[in-house]
């Protein structure tokens, strides 16, 4: 399965964003996530969607973010509110052995 992401961009200190990750294929029977990466650190999980639907997130995104999926359109999302300068990062959308390409997203404070 090939991912595409898409959705990033530049937003003020307290804004929204979403994030999208189209498949190419079915994605109903795989976990999905979406994992950052800020300049100088380590990729780190942000959320992740099961098949059936359960979510986990990074403490530092808890309340703000909100992962979900459509298996209809092979498509996950990540909407992202009150938004900090340090989710300043590129994101990049995972599933079963597979990654996307990257969104690059930019908080000003």
């Amino acid at each position: 399965v090939q991912l595409q992401a898409s959705g990033g961009g530049l937003v003020q200190a307290g804004g929204s964003l979403r994030l999208s990750c189209a498949a190419s294929g079915s994605i109903s029977g795989n976990a999905m996530a979406w994992y950052r990466q800020a300049p100088g650190k380590q990729r780190e999980l942000v959320a992740l969607i099961r098949s059936g639907g359960s979510t986990n997130y990074a403490d530092s995104v808890k309340g703000r973010f909100t992962i979900s999926r459509d298996n209809a359109k092979n498509t996950v999302y990540l909407q992202m509110n009150s938004l900090k300068p340090e989710d300043t990062a590129v994101y990049y959308c995972w599933s079963t052995a597979s990654w996307g390409q990257g969104t690059l997203v930019t908080v000003s404070s």
